[in-house]
Protein backbone atom coordinates (compact mmCIF):
# COMPACT_ATOMS: atom_id res chain seq x y z
CA UNK A 1 0.00 0.00 0.00
CA UNK A 2 1.49 3.85 -1.04
CA UNK A 3 2.17 6.07 1.75
CA UNK A 4 -0.39 9.06 1.29
CA UNK A 5 1.39 12.69 1.74
CA UNK A 6 1.13 14.25 4.93
CA UNK A 7 -0.56 17.13 3.08
CA UNK A 8 -3.24 15.45 0.70
CA UNK A 9 -5.75 14.56 2.65
CA UNK A 10 -6.01 18.19 4.31
CA UNK A 11 -9.79 19.18 4.49
CA UNK A 12 -11.19 22.29 5.25
CA UNK A 13 -15.17 22.99 5.57
CA UNK A 14 -16.19 26.75 6.29
CA UNK A 15 -19.58 27.51 7.49
CA UNK A 16 -21.61 30.46 8.44
CA UNK A 17 -22.86 30.75 11.48
CA UNK A 18 -26.87 31.21 11.65
CA UNK A 19 -29.00 32.21 14.34
CA UNK A 20 -31.01 28.72 14.56
CA UNK A 21 -26.74 27.53 15.94
CA UNK A 22 -27.26 30.15 18.64
CA UNK A 23 -28.17 29.58 22.48
CA UNK A 24 -29.92 32.34 24.46
CA UNK A 25 -26.97 33.91 24.87
CA UNK A 26 -26.06 34.26 20.86
CA UNK A 27 -23.37 32.49 21.10
CA UNK A 28 -23.23 29.40 19.21
CA UNK A 29 -23.87 25.77 20.85
CA UNK A 30 -20.78 23.63 21.73
CA UNK A 31 -22.76 20.87 19.83
CA UNK A 32 -23.07 22.43 16.98
CA UNK A 33 -19.52 23.20 16.87
CA UNK A 34 -18.82 19.51 17.61
CA UNK A 35 -20.97 18.33 14.90
CA UNK A 36 -19.31 20.25 12.06
CA UNK A 37 -16.06 19.09 13.31
CA UNK A 38 -17.26 15.55 13.20
CA UNK A 39 -18.24 16.08 9.32
CA UNK A 40 -14.43 17.27 8.77
CA UNK A 41 -13.08 14.67 10.87
CA UNK A 42 -15.17 12.42 8.96
CA UNK A 43 -14.06 14.50 5.28
CA UNK A 44 -10.50 14.25 6.05
CA UNK A 45 -10.25 10.29 7.43
CA UNK A 46 -12.44 8.98 4.47
CA UNK A 47 -10.33 10.88 1.70
CA UNK A 48 -6.56 9.30 3.37
CA UNK A 49 -8.36 5.89 3.81
CA UNK A 50 -10.30 5.62 1.12
CA UNK A 51 -13.32 4.29 2.94
CA UNK A 52 -16.00 5.15 5.29
CA UNK A 53 -14.56 6.02 8.34
CA UNK A 54 -16.31 6.08 11.95
CA UNK A 55 -15.54 8.67 14.72
CA UNK A 56 -13.91 6.35 17.92
CA UNK A 57 -13.20 9.28 19.99
CA UNK A 58 -12.50 13.13 20.68
CA UNK A 59 -9.52 14.26 22.53
CA UNK A 60 -8.37 17.72 23.92
CA UNK A 61 -11.79 19.59 22.82
CA UNK A 62 -11.70 22.66 24.50
CA UNK A 63 -13.93 26.29 23.61
CA UNK A 64 -10.80 28.75 23.92
CA UNK A 65 -13.17 31.47 22.38
CA UNK A 66 -16.86 31.99 21.82
CA UNK A 67 -18.61 31.98 18.38
CA UNK A 68 -20.96 34.72 17.40
CA UNK A 69 -23.71 34.82 15.02
CA UNK A 70 -22.34 36.13 11.55
CA UNK A 71 -18.96 34.75 12.06
CA UNK A 72 -17.65 32.33 9.36
CA UNK A 73 -16.15 29.41 11.00
CA UNK A 74 -13.63 27.07 9.61
CA UNK A 75 -12.16 23.92 10.62
CA UNK A 76 -9.07 22.87 9.06
CA UNK A 77 -8.62 19.06 9.26
CA UNK A 78 -5.34 17.25 8.80
CA UNK A 79 -4.36 13.77 9.27
CA UNK A 80 -1.67 13.48 11.64
CA UNK A 81 -1.41 9.65 12.43
CA UNK A 82 -2.68 6.28 10.97
CA UNK A 83 -2.28 2.81 12.40
CA UNK A 84 -3.63 0.01 11.08
CA UNK A 85 -6.83 0.91 10.52
CA UNK A 86 -7.25 3.93 12.98
CA UNK A 87 -6.40 7.94 12.19
CA UNK A 88 -6.45 10.36 14.18
CA UNK A 89 -7.48 13.67 12.53
CA UNK A 90 -5.94 16.76 13.79
CA UNK A 91 -8.27 19.90 13.51
CA UNK A 92 -8.69 23.79 14.54
CA UNK A 93 -11.57 25.95 14.41
CA UNK A 94 -10.81 29.63 13.89
CA UNK A 95 -14.00 32.08 13.76
CA UNK A 96 -14.18 35.07 11.70
CA UNK A 97 -15.69 38.27 11.91
CA UNK A 98 -15.78 39.77 8.35
CA UNK A 99 -16.77 42.95 8.69
CA UNK A 100 -13.94 43.61 11.66
CA UNK A 101 -11.80 41.58 9.72
CA UNK A 102 -11.39 39.48 13.23
CA UNK A 103 -9.96 35.96 13.40
CA UNK A 104 -9.52 33.99 16.58
CA UNK A 105 -8.51 30.67 17.24
CA UNK A 106 -11.82 28.88 18.83
CA UNK A 107 -10.77 24.96 19.19
CA UNK A 108 -8.25 22.62 18.82
CA UNK A 109 -9.04 18.72 19.04
CA UNK A 110 -8.15 15.39 17.89
CA UNK A 111 -10.75 12.87 16.14
CA UNK A 112 -9.70 9.25 16.46
CA UNK A 113 -11.59 7.77 13.01
CA UNK A 114 -11.48 3.64 12.37
CA UNK A 115 -11.75 2.65 8.47
CA UNK A 116 -14.68 0.46 7.20
CA UNK A 117 -14.47 -1.86 4.47
CA UNK A 118 -17.68 -3.05 3.27
CA UNK A 119 -17.19 -5.90 5.51
CA UNK A 120 -18.13 -3.71 8.21
CA UNK A 121 -14.69 -4.31 9.53
CA UNK A 122 -11.68 -2.52 10.25
CA UNK A 123 -9.73 -1.71 7.14
CA UNK A 124 -5.94 -1.30 6.66
CA UNK A 125 -5.31 2.23 5.98
CA UNK A 126 -2.62 3.59 3.62
CA UNK A 127 0.76 4.74 5.58
CA UNK A 128 1.56 8.16 6.81
CA UNK A 129 4.70 10.26 4.44
CA UNK A 130 5.40 12.71 7.13
CA UNK A 131 7.47 15.39 4.50
CA UNK A 132 8.17 18.05 7.15
CA UNK A 133 9.58 18.56 11.01
CA UNK A 134 6.17 19.64 12.01
CA UNK A 135 4.79 16.38 10.49
CA UNK A 136 6.62 14.01 12.42
CA UNK A 137 6.08 16.50 15.57
CA UNK A 138 2.35 15.69 15.02
CA UNK A 139 2.81 11.85 14.49
CA UNK A 140 5.17 11.74 17.37
CA UNK A 141 2.25 13.92 19.80
CA UNK A 142 -0.56 11.51 18.32
CA UNK A 143 1.62 8.44 19.58
CA UNK A 144 1.90 10.34 23.19
CA UNK A 145 -1.63 10.91 23.27
CA UNK A 146 -2.50 7.28 22.57
CA UNK A 147 -0.14 6.53 25.02
CA UNK A 148 -1.24 8.61 27.80
CA UNK A 149 -4.94 7.69 27.32
CA UNK A 150 -4.17 4.15 27.30
CA UNK A 151 -2.46 4.91 30.97
CA UNK A 152 -5.37 6.91 31.90
CA UNK A 153 -7.72 4.09 31.28
CA UNK A 154 -5.64 1.60 32.87
CA UNK A 155 -5.77 3.21 35.91
CA UNK A 156 -9.19 4.53 35.83
CA UNK A 157 -9.98 0.60 36.07
CA UNK A 158 -8.01 -0.12 38.60
CA UNK A 159 -9.56 2.56 40.87
CA UNK A 160 -13.14 0.88 39.77
CA UNK A 161 -12.16 -2.01 41.30
CA UNK A 162 -11.43 -0.56 44.47
CA UNK A 163 -13.53 0.75 47.82
CA UNK A 164 -13.04 3.54 49.09
CA UNK A 165 -10.17 3.94 50.97
CA UNK A 166 -7.88 6.39 52.68
CA UNK A 167 -6.39 7.51 49.63
CA UNK A 168 -9.98 8.28 47.92
CA UNK A 169 -10.79 10.11 51.62
CA UNK A 170 -7.25 12.66 51.36
CA UNK A 171 -8.20 13.25 48.04
CA UNK A 172 -11.20 14.76 48.54
CA UNK A 173 -10.13 16.77 51.75
CA UNK A 174 -9.85 20.08 50.56
CA UNK A 175 -12.66 19.16 47.68
CA UNK A 176 -15.95 20.90 47.48
CA UNK A 177 -18.08 18.12 48.58
CA UNK A 178 -19.82 16.44 52.09
CA UNK A 179 -19.41 13.03 51.85
CA UNK A 180 -22.20 10.85 54.13
CA UNK A 181 -21.16 7.24 53.35
CA UNK A 182 -24.25 5.19 54.53
CA UNK A 183 -23.30 1.27 55.44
Amino acid sequence: MKPLDYTSSDTTITELMIPAYANFGGKIHGGILLSLMDKVAYACATKHAGNYCVTVSVDEVEFLEPVDVGDLVSMMARVNYVGNSSLVIGIKVTAENVKKKLVKHTNTCYFTMVAKGDDDKPALVPPLLLKTPLAVKRFSEALLRKELKRYHKSKMRDAQDLNVDANAMERLKNERCVIELSN
